[in-house]
This record gives structure tokens, C-alpha cells and sequence, in this order.
């Protein structure tokens, strides 16, 4: 087969033709016998185009943006900006047609509403920017829509949407930290990148800082920019950061986002604090930057128990501005800490979504550790969209509060794809250029366990993995065994290793349950050489992975070798006394000859001194098999006893 040859497998290419062209056009300006510098287009630089201009409104409207309601699968809120009087703000609506154009939509198909409000916004460029919102109703669970808004003559293009499943269906969502600065330069390819990635994304969660100051034109101009026609058709769900406050919320907050009223009622929380079950999943958005205020703070931790305990939803998602565990410099939240951290691991919350440290963080309560790849609590996530960047703070903020930090970045652009199925979430971290960072996949039973696993790689499905409850054991013992990080249902072969190499015996077949995890009662076969050390070994397709040193006690015998003469020729002496409570079988080996001596009773010896024949022998070993019965079923240890090199001419 031909290989076609791309920029996108050669991409250094682009820059390399880019070169070449600018050496083209240079060289024709020379043959031409003139070279022209900047100067000879004037000497000032261009003027900067005004804000006031880039961002005015006009009668067609832009900024249109998608809201969640309680009930998305049979309803939808849309906002947009626009020069329209509140009497002629209006949408249109219909079932997605499969075409539009010269294919005009039958009779009766459109539906047309007039807009809930109108809220006009006094800016910092000198003009008012008039918020619209309309809500659509009596809509079909899962089913594209095609709308569009303006005021009856000026319109948006049309735009298309699907309304949720009524009940639990898989989808995919988008998490990013701040943006706030650089939005209008940085930003925008994150924001692209992400979508690009997940096309059919059906919600988008910011968590906080999307703007740097709270009442700018300028930048929510910036940011919806950035954001572009992907805020007409996924649903946004944002909460307030601290740049979203300046003497109070922002003035765009309310009119640009109006999300549920469900929150706790406190005037001050309304559309910051608000939960939407959306196909399975809970969305809870809390409003962090009242950390310090105890009434807000008790209405917030009241009402988020209330929604954790009374949740129907498979998966919980918490959203809100300010970390739980701090990743950057001394920055610290105890309020949060002491007091939405409890009820998240208490309610099994799945993910939590914070940005505000300009790094990225993920980690987890050390106590949910299950092996080197797998814990099975809360995750909580810090991450970064924008420009900004602070350095990271080696986690002091994670350990000093029983926590730990298992993946970080810094001065990395980042945005988080969350895949969610019946059985499994996904999330996965990738640069601003499409580049994996990390990830892992929870697995949840409908009884609420889970584990959380690390997506595999190289490194991580090797090594010391499997936890025993015991290090030491006799044969015939039993031992513990739990791994995890399977595959549900994946087949694994169990069998213990002597370390340092040699014996490796085969002990059975076992099968990970629905969450990847292996728990076995393994007993120790009577073929294993007692007084040796051995691991578990796990081998499947996936992992390959061992447990730490098990040493396995035998019978209590005490063992010596001696080498001596007896005239010119060197014998090598063997004792081994029965300090156990049986009779035992005890075989001397040594490199010249050997005895086996039957029912040497308890507290008796077996020994033999054997001839080497020879005026000096090397330093060498002496083997003592010692053999007694458990159970009915023989049991055989074995020994070593070194000698010492001798001459005896």
C-alpha cells in the first residue's frame, strides 16, 4: 500500500514551505532592485483597533449561549446579546430538519416564543450590552432541535442542539480550569483543541475565573470569542471564581447564566449555587468565594448534604472555584477542607472540578489507597485553561491534610475530557496542542463501590502490585491475596515465585470481579521449599505484577556443616537436630554422598561425616531435606549449610 505523505505526518514541513515562500518573496523584491522596509510604509505602526468597537452590539445577536434547566431532556435555556427591544427578543425552534435554505420547513413545524427577560448591562466601553433569555418547553427527550433568536427581522444563524435522554445515556463532557487572562490570544485553541476532540460533548463545566475583572466588557467579550459558536450548542455549566466578584458578583453573572434556582435561597447564592441531573450524572455547582462568610458557608454545607443524600443519579460531579488541596505556594482553604470535604467522600462523590492555582493537581485521600495505580475515593482535580501560570507547591498542601497528589504540571495549558457510561467514567487531561497529560477510569458497581484506576501504561502495570496480609507463613498456610486494576471479568493466572529466581509453581486460574479487582484465599502447597521466600505473581494480558516477600517457615531444625580432618583426608560433618514438636524425615546432602535417617524423633539428631577422599576441599554447601506430615500430606523443606574450605596434608 502507498503511504501518502502529509504535513501532518511530516508537520515540520508547514514551516519549512512557510520559509520558503518568504525567501520567494524576498528574492522578487530584490530582483526588482528595491528592498522595502517597514519604514517605507510610514513610520507610525498600525493603531490599535478600540474595544469599543471589536465588542459593541448591534441588532444581530451574538454571545448566544446555552443553559441548562432542572428538566434538560424536555427543556433548554438559550441567553444572547443583541440591540432588541424586550418586545421583540424572540427564538425560533423546530425539530432539526435535513435541510434549510431553499427548503423551507413545513407548516406549523417552527415554533416561536418571546424572551423570559431582557436585562440591559452597563459596560466599561460606554454602552449598555442587552442580555436575552428564552426557554424552550414541551421538548423530546434526546432529540435534535434546530433554533435561532433575534428580534423577527435581524437573526442569529440557525443553531443546533439535543435535549437529554430521559434517562441514563452515555455522553461526554469538558472541564476547564480558569482562563481569565490571555483570553483573547491563549485561550481560543484550548477551547477548539477540546472541542475538536469531543464534537458531541453535551456540557461544558468552568470552574471559575473565566474572566481577570469581574465587570469588563472587553474580556466577556474576549471569552465568548474564545468559546465561539460552541456555546450555542453545548451547555454550559460555570461557576464564579474570584475575578468573578468586585464589590459583588459581576453584573453579566445573572443575565448571562440563569441557571436553576435550587440552591440553598440565600439571595447572595442564586445561579452560583444550583445542582442539573443531566442522563445519570448530578452536576452540583457551589460558590467557594464565600469561604469566610459562616451563614453562607452553613446554608452552602446544609444544602449540599441534602442534594448528596438525596440523589438518584449513578455519578455525583462537584464544581466550585477554590481547592480543597492547594497546589500552588502556601495558598490553603480549610472552610472548604473541613467542611464540603467530609460529605464528598461520606456520598461517594465521583469527581471534583476546582481551578483558581494556575497548575494542575490531581490526588485523593490516602487512607482510599489500593495499590500503586488504583485507589477507590474521591478525585480531585486543579486545572488551567488560560495564559496565566504559577509554579506548583510539591504538594505540601495534599500531605500536610491526608491527602495525596498523584499527577501535576505547571506552565502547561490544559482542558479534561469525561467520558461517562453505565459502568465506567473516564477523564482524561491533555496540553493546549492535543497531547496527553493523564488520566484514569472509575469503575462503579450499582451497589456504589468503585475503583479508580489509573489508564494503564508501561510502567504502571509491572512491579510490586498485589497486597498479602502477611509476610511470613507456613507451608500450608493460608495468605490473603487482592490486586486490582483489571479488566471486569479478565483472567488471571496466579502463582508463587521463589525470589531470587528458580521455583515457580502454578496455584490457579482466577477471574477479576465487575470492578477489575482480585481477592483469593491462596494456601501454600505442600511442594514449596519451606524456609525459602517467595512472591505472588499475577500474570494476565494487562498486568504483570507481584507481591512482597513471603517467607515460609518449616519444620524447627537446627543445621550445621563443619569441615575437619581425620588423617590427610577432609571430611564434612553434618547435624541436624529436630527442635519441632514431630518426628521428621531428614535427608544430609552434601557434595559426597548422603543419608536419608527416618523418624528422628523430637529433640534427636540425624548426622553424618562424610568422606571426601581428598587432602583440601573448597568451601562448599550442604543441603538438608527435612520432610514431615500436615494434614495427612507431606511436607518437605530444605535447608542449606555452608562449609568452610580445608587442607589436611
Amino acid at each position: 500500500m502507498t503511504r501518502v505523505l502529509t504535513d501532518q505526518t511530516f508537520p515540520w514541513r508547514i514551516g519549512s514551505r512557510r520559509a520558503k515562500i518568504v525567501a520567494i518573496g524576498a528574492a522578487a523584491l530584490l530582483v526588482g532592485g528595491v528592498a522595502i522596509s517597514p519604514a517605507a510604509f510610514g513610520d507610525a505602526p498600525p493603531a490599535k483597533f478600540p474595544a469599543a468597537e471589536i465588542h459593541k452590539p448591534s441588532p444581530m445577536p451574538d454571545r448566544i449561549m446555552l443553559t441548562p434547566t432542572t428538566t434538560p431532556s424536555t427543556s433548554q435555556r438559550v441567553t444572547w446579546r443583541a440591540e432588541a427591544p424586550a418586545e421583540w427578543a424572540r427564538a425560533e425552534i423546530l425539530e432539526a430538519p435535513r435541510a434549510l435554505g431553499d427548503v423551507a420547513p413545513p407548516t406549523g413545524a417552527v415554533t416561536r416564543l418571546s424572551a423570559l427577560s431582557s436585562t440591559p448591562v452597563n459596560t466599561s466601553l460606554g454602552y449598555a450590552s442587552t442580555y436575552h433569555t428564552v426557554e424552550f418547553t414541551d421538548l423530546k427527550p434526546n432529540t435534535r432541535y434546530t433554533y435561532r433568536v433575534g428580534d423577527g427581522t435581524n437573526w442569529s444563524e440557525w443553531i443546533d442542539f439535543t435535549t437529554a435522554a430521559s434517562d441514563f445515556e452515555p455522553f461526554s463532557f469538558i472541564y476547564y480550569g480558569d482562563a481569565q487572562n490571555y483570553i483573547d490570544s491563549a485561550v481560543p485553541r484550548v477551547f477548539r483543541q477540546a472541542f475538536a476532540d469531543r464534537p458531541q460533548a453535551k456540557a461544558i463545566v468552568n470552574a471559575g475565573d473565566l474572566i481577570d475583572t469581574a465587570n469588563s466588557e472587553e474580556q466577556w467579550g474576549q471569552w465568548y470569542k474564545a468559546g465561539s459558536f460552541i456555546d450555542g450548542q453545548v451547555n454550559n455549566i460555570s461557576v464564579p471564581g474570584n475575578h468573578e466578584y468586585s464589590g459583588g458578583l459581576s453584573q453579566f453573572w445573572r443575565p448571562q447564566f440563569p441557571y436553576p434556582d435550587n440552591g440553598p435561597g440565600n439571595a447572595e447564592l442564586k445561579q452560583t449555587v444550583y445542582y442539573v441531573d443531566y442522563q445519570g450524572v448530578r452536576f452540583i455547582a457551589l460558590d467557594s468565594n464565600y469561604q469566610s462568610n459562616s451563614t453562607l458557608m452553613a446554608a452552602q454545607t446544609a444544602w449540599l448534604e441534602s442534594v448528596l443524600r438525596d440523589n438518584p443519579n449513578k455519578w455525583t460531579v462537584v464544581t466550585f472555584h477554590h481547592p480543597v488541596y492547594s497546589t500552588t505556594g502556601t495558598r490553603n482553604n480549610p472552610n472548604v477542607r473541613s467542611q464540603w470535604g467530609p460529605l464528598f467522600e461520606r456520598y461517594g462523590v465521583d469527581l471534583v472540578l476546582q481551578g483558581h492555582d494556575h497548575s494542575y493537581g490531581r490526588g485523593n485521600v490516602t487512607t482510599a489507597r489500593k495499590s500503586a495505580a488504583v485507589h477507590n475515593s474521591t478525585v480531585y482535580a486543579v486545572s488551567v485553561s488560560g495564559g496565566k501560570m504559577y509554579a506548583l507547591n510539591n504538594g505540601q498542601n495534599w500531605t500536610g491534610n491526608g491527602a495525596e497528589v498523584t499527577s501535576t504540571s505547571e506552565n502547561t495549558q490544559l482542558y479534561q475530557l469525561i467520558d461517562v457510561e453505565q459502568g465506567t467514567l473516564r477523564y482524561e487531561s491533555r496540553y493546549a496542542n492535543g497531547v496527553h497529560h493523564d488520566g484514569f477510569l472509575i469503575r462503579k458497581n450499582d451497589a456504589g463501590e468503585r475503583t479508580v484506576n489509573e489508564l494503564r501504561t508501561p510502567e504502571n502495570t509491572v512491579g510490586q502490585q498485589v497486597t498479602v496480609d502477611k509476610t511470613e507463613t507456613t507451608v500450608k498456610g493460608k495468605v490473603n491475596v487482592s490486586a486490582y486494576g483489571y479488566d471486569p471479568a479478565e483472567k488471571v493466572a496466579a502463582s508463587l515465585r521463589k525470589v531470587g529466581g528458580g521455583d515457580e509453581i502454578f496455584i490457579a486460574n482466577l477471574t477479576a470481579d465487575e470492578l477489575g479487582r482480585i481477592n483469593y484465599e491462596l494456601t501454600v502447597p505442600a511442594t514449596v521449599n519451606a524456609g525459602s521466600a517467595y512472591e505472588v505473581f499475577l500474570s494476565s494480558v494487562n498486568q504483570k505484577i507481584t507481591s512482597p516477600a513471603i517467607t515460609l517457615t518449616g519444620w524447627n531444625v537446627d543445621v550445621q556443616a563443619r569441615t575437619h580432618c581425620v588423617g590427610t583426608n577432609v571430611y564434612v560433618s553434618v547435624n541436624a537436630r529436630n527442635s519441632d514438636g514431630v518426628p521428621l524425615t531428614i535427608e544430609l546432602v552434601t557434595p559426597y554422598g548422603s543419608r536419608t535417617v527416618s523418624g528422628v524423633a523430637p529433640g534427636q539428631s540425624a548426622n553424618q561425616a562424610f568422606n571426601s577422599r581428598a587432602k583440601s576441599v573448597s568451601a562448599g554447601v550442604s543441603t538438608v531435606k527435612v520432610t514431615g506430615t500436615v494434614n495427612d500430606e507431606s511436607v518437605t523443606m530444605q535447608v542449606e549449610a555452608p562449609f568452610t574450605a580445608l587442607s589436611c596434608s
